[in-house]
Parts: structure tokens; sequence; C-alpha cells
């Protein structure tokens, strides 16, 4: 192995500040989605150049897969949520590129998740191309021994994943943050959400473990893991940093939770009767998976308070089958929909989307930047077919 010299093994790393700090938040405004791609792409890039120093495969199989996996797919609806929050609670240029370094972090610590989520749900295919532990997979195919280069691929992904997430916090550690208050409100706000999304995932590996059939449980799952970390959080990190009153961000947090539930639960019915050329995941993933939904647990308790036993027999039976064929699936789609429970859970939805502008209308907000929180409130709940929202996310996502 080539001898590398010790001035070229630096024992720490700084990420330099910003070089958009001198960009104007107009000119954000105008293509929110690029900006945080540039900020992004900046980041990942001084990232890798550390991870060369310390060695050419990890940077190679690991740092710049991580960056690629990351620089390549999701609809940014994490920084969008916290860019219109900022300019809807008057955040200015001042602001804007602490605003797009956590809006970066945001997207680092979703690859976390999703990586991580393929990883415990042994899904090969994300966003339509082979998940990071499948890219791995590919790029050492087994020779004798199968079960080795799995646990391999997978094994390795989670690093890739626990990267994904010491990359994100080292960039909101680095942030510039004058004031004493933002400071400590963002940290805080940083580190509930981290707990939170690691909750959330834990409980639904705990519903898929004991066969949940709790909706209460399935709720709570869904605020955890998704509505928390996809929208409510960003939107108060947004707001904190444009120093909103109590009010405000109060107002905000309830408009998020709210539409992140709707978004998850969206994403519930997509995952089952949803078409795999749009979402980029093969359908019906969360009934092999055995994934603990509330579309799932409602139907039970609908098929169970009619004495339905053809229903529970058919969810029980299949729920968890790893190898389900395509025509029991269209069985189960057929029992769900007998229950009545997806068109319940359509109901909900929109309950719950109109709850989320209500309690945007109380954060008393206006402007455009108002005008484009109502707009993503509403893309995220919507059916797919009619908002281009993260079929590329699919999964929270998760």
């Amino acid at each position: 192995m080539q001898e590398v010299s010790a001035a070229r093994h630096p024992t720490h790393f700084d990420i330099s500040p910003s070089r958009l700090a001198g960009a104007p938040a107009a000119t954000v405004d105008e293509d929110v989605i690029a900006a945080v791609h540039h900020e992004l792409k900046l980041r990942c890039d001084e990232l890798i150049a550390f991870g060369r120093t310390l060695d050419p495969v990890f940077a190679t199989d690991i740092a710049e897969r991580l960056a690629a996996y990351t620089l390549g797919g999701g609809s940014r609806i994490r920084p969008r949520f916290l860019w219109w929050a900022l300019r809807a609670c008057g955040g200015s240029d001042a602001e804007t590129p602490a605003a797009l370094r956590i809006a970066a972090a945001l997207e680092l610590i979703q690859s976390c998740a999703l990586i991580h989520d393929d990883v415990m749900d042994h899904s090969a295919v994300r966003r339509g191309r082979p998940s990071f532990h499948a890219q791995l997979a590919l790029r050492y195919p087994a020779r004798t021994r199968e079960p080795v280069t799995e646990s391999f691929a997978h094994s390795a992904a989670v690093l890739a994943g626990d990267l994904a997430l010491s990359w994100a916090d080292d960039l909101v550690a680095g942030t510039d943050l004058d004031d004493p208050a933002t400071r400590a409100g963002v940290r805080h706000l940083w580190r509930a959400m981290r707990t939170e999304m690691v909750a959330g995932q834990y409980l639904d590996l705990h519903g898929q473990a004991t066969s949940s059939r709790s909706s209460v449980q399935a709720i709570r799952t869904v605020c955890l893991k998704t509505a928390r970390y996809t929208v409510e959080r960003p939107l108060a990190l947004g707001a904190t940093l444009a120093g909103a009153d109590e009010s405000t961000s109060r107002a905000l947090g309830a408009a998020g939770r709210c539409a992140g539930i709707a978004f998850q639960l969206r994403d519930d019915l997509i995952g089952v009767f949803g078409d795999p050329t749009v979402t980029g995941k093969p359908s019906g993933d969360d009934i092999r998976s055995g994934k603990a939904t509330y579309l799932i647990a409602l139907a039970h308790t609908r098929a169970r308070a009619t004495k339905d036993t053809s229903v529970t027999d058919i969810l029980d039976s299949c729920r968890g089958d790893a190898e389900l064929s395509e025509h029991t699936l269209a069985a189960v789609r057929d029992a769900l929909v007998s229950t009545g429970a997806p068109e319940r859970v359509e109901r909900r939805i929109a309950r719950l989307s109109r709850a989320a502008e209500h309690h945007l209308r109380a954060a008393h907000l206006s402007g455009p930047a108002a005008d484009h929180l109502t707009a993503l409130l509403r893309q995220i709940a919507a059916p797919r077919e009619q908002h281009a929202t993260s079929a590329a996310d699919r999964g929270s996502l998760r």
C-alpha cells in the first residue's frame, strides 16, 4: 500500500462558510431547489475531499456514493418548507447562508433515514434505481457465499447512513448563528428531530415485529417517523432562523404536524395501490414487509366490527409475506377496499389538510412566501398524479 505523508492526514476538518453568503434571498426565491442543490454539492465535495485523505476505497465506495445518492434525487421538500417558513416569517439576506446550510443538512439526514430504512426493509429499489445496499451488492457480487455478500452490503450501507447523519450534524454544528437565542433554538430543534426520527423508526419496526393492529400506534409512528422531520421541524427551523415569535412558531408547528401525517397516510395508500412506474418503488412492499400502517390497522378494525373473517384472514396471512405474488396482492387490495378503509383514509387526509391550512392561517402570515407555504402543504397530501412531490421521496420519507 502506498504510504501517505502525515501532512495529508488531518486529524480534523472544517467545512468552510457558505460561498453563497452574498446571494440575496430573492435569488433563492426564484429557484429554491437549485440553490439547495448548489449548496449541497459544495458541502459534499468538501466532505468527499476529506474522505479521500483517509482511504481511496472508502472514498469511492461510501463517501462518493453517498454524495451521489443525496444529490441524485428527491423533491427537496424539507428544504423548501424551511426556506418558505423563513421567508414568510421575515427572514432576509442575512439568514440565507445559515438557511441553505441547514437545508443541506436536512437532505443528508434524509439520506440517512432512507438508506437505513431500505436495509431494515430489505428493499432493493429506491427512486426507481437500486437502493444503497443493492448498489454495494452489485459492486461486490457474490462468488460462493451469498449471505456473506448480503451481510457486507447491509453493514456497509448502515455505515453510509451513519456517515450521512455525521455529515448533517457537522453542517449544523458549523453554521454561523450569532444570536444566542437563535443558536440555542436551532440546536434544540435539531437534537429533538434526530431522536424523534429514530423513535419513529423503532416504532415502525416494533409494529412489524408484533404484527400491531393498533391505529393509535400507527398514527404515533407516522407522527414521529414522518410528520415531524418532513414538515413540522423544517418549518420550525425556518421560523427560528427568522426570529419568529412563539405564537407564529406554534401555529406553524401544528400546520406541519397535520400536513405531515396527511403526507404519510397518502404514502401508505400509494404503497398499496400506486403505480410502480410513478412511485419508483414496487407496489405492495408495505404488505410484504409487514408494515403496521394506519390503512391496515383501520381495515382490520372495520373487518372485525362486521365479523368479516375472510378479510382478516387474508390480511393476516399475507402480511409480512416477502414472496407475495401479484395475484395475491390484488386480492389484498380487494379486501382492503371491501372494508371501506381506503376511503376512510382519504377522508382523514382531507380533514388533516384542512386543519393544516387552518393552523397556517392562524400564524397570520402574508405575502408570496405564505402563498408558497400554503401550496406546499396542499401538495404533499394531494394525490401523486396531481402533484410531483415525492415519487422520489417515497418512504418518508422513510
